[in-house]
């Protein structure tokens, strides 16, 4: 027998990513909100317009997140990792990896777009 997942649970998943409200440049996996927020070299804003819901690359269905320019970096370090952060609940929602990138003070960064995909069952 074939298994089966409403786009409806797929997309329930993906629109807890949609309730982020920050997206942050941070060196190293942050594992916790605090961590993520403390740690962060680089933010950008989040709203609705940034996420697109559709359907996935491989299987089931994925939310991109629209990319960032122009970033102001808040601290000097190498970022590596990308985290969304729902400001509102202080959650840490979602990280990933990005290619490393050493951040100077007061300059800027740009983050591309990028997506979390959820696989269909198998």
């Amino acid at each position: 027998m074939s298994k089966f997942a409403s786009t409806d649970v797929l997309d329930g998943s993906l629109n807890i990513v949609r309730a982020a409200t920050r997206m942050v440049a941070v060196s190293g996996q942050p594992t916790t909100y605090a961590q993520a927020d403390s740690g962060r070299l680089a933010e950008g804003a989040l709203v609705t317009a940034d996420f697109a819901i559709g359907i996935g690359d491989i299987s089931g269905r994925k939310v991109t997140i629209a990319a960032k320019s122009g970033l102001s970096v808040v601290a000097a370090g190498t970022a590596d990792h990308v985290a969304l952060l729902d400001g509102t609940t202080s959650r840490l929602l979602y990280v990933t990896t990005c290619p490393a990138q050493a951040l100077a003070l007061g300059g800027t960064v740009s983050i591309a777009s990028w997506s979390v995909e959820v696989g269909a069952p198998v």
